[in-house]
């Protein structure tokens, strides 16, 4: 009790803090998501996301090399698909030659190295812009599990390490797993969104992909943000159908359902700190409102500190020049 214990002791200079510290990142500790579009020299900014960029193939071999000379060695491939090449079945996302296939074997022509894990979803290649088949304004689960599973043997083929699907179909983790057993895939890893919510911060990934919901929502198939429970039903379910990385999506605002998670299984857990808390973070920052470097370490050390073992954040090369 006090005086004779004195919590203070261990704070009063920067090395005793630094020498008992409990969390510390590290670059080991992100995944860095990759925007790829047609086109040749495009390294273009995303209005709603200040400092990020789609790339051209050619771009995105000279973004995979220098984030593995920082020592950023994982990165999650999303494709912008145009227009003309939209449908509803999704029949792009299937296409040997197409974007997400041919960024794949960029990245690993570029670096072989590189651990490259792909978005599994349709919402990029859908005319109506939802993560799976329409039929009369509804979105159809076990149809789209099937396409899902196509796109998955598609992107593994094409030398994909990890496939990350993040539609939240009921199933869909045992469709995939299947598919790729029997494409002999079986070392191909799974890292499922287990706990993606219907959240409001997604919007300016969305602006990034063209991606927005061509009518309602998508709150029939993500998470309703008001549940708990429900997130360590459908994270243990997909464990249970072979994920073997499990996600909670968004990050910030989501911690409480990170430590109940990870204190419910045993796989790797991954955050996905999202486009929406990245821009606001930007924004204060521009306005001076608040010191940029400072709340985001602070920010990306909640999340570890909260039980991720994986950080999906558009921070990563700003956090790791700062902390080599």
């Amino acid at each position: 009790m006090y005086p004779i214990i004195r919590n203070r002791r261990l704070r009063a200079s920067a090395a005793m803090r630094n020498l008992v510290r409990e969390t510390i990142l590290t670059p080991h500790d992100f995944l860095v998501p990759l925007f790829v579009t047609e086109g040749k020299g495009v390294r273009e900014e995303i209005p709603s996301m200040p400092g990020y960029y789609r790339l051209s193939l050619d771009q995105l071999a000279a973004e995979v090399n220098e984030l593995w000379n920082m020592n950023l060695q994982a990165v999650l491939l999303f494709v912008k698909v145009p227009d003309n090449l939209k449908d509803n079945e999704g029949t792009e996302a299937l296409n040997p030659d197409g974007l997400m296939q041919r960024a794949i074997k960029e990245v690993k022509n570029a670096q072989p190295g590189m651990l490259v894990m792909t978005d599994v979803a349709l919402d990029p290649f859908s005319s109506y812009g939802h993560d799976g088949i329409v039929a009369d304004g509804k979105i159809l689960n076990d149809e789209t599990n099937e396409v899902l599973a196509a796109m998955s043997v598609s992107h593994a083929a094409a030398g994909a390490d990890v496939v990350a699907p993040s539609d939240m179909m009921d199933g869909r983790i045992l469709s995939i797993r299947e598919a790729l057993e029997d494409e002999g895939f079986i070392d191909t890893a799974i890292m499922s969104y287990s706990a993606k919510y219907a959240s409001s911060f997604y919007g300016p990934f969305r602006d990034a992909l063209d991606s927005a919901p061509g009518f309602g929502d998508k709150k029939t198939y993500q998470m309703d943000p008001a549940n708990r429970f429900e997130a360590i039903k459908e994270t243990q379910m997909d464990i249970d159908e072979g994920a073997d990385i499990v996600m909670v999506k968004p990050g910030l605002a989501y911690l409480d359902i990170v430590r109940e998670i990870r204190n419910e299984v045993d796989v790797p857990v991954a955050v996905y700190q999202v486009s929406g808390e990245y821009a606001m973070l930007k924004a204060a920052a521009a306005q001076g409102w608040l010191d940029h470097d400072a709340v985001m370490l602070e920010q990306l050390t909640s999340i570890k500190r909260a039980g991720a073992n994986i950080i999906a954040s558009y921070f990563a090369k700003e956090a790791v020049r700062l902390l080599s």
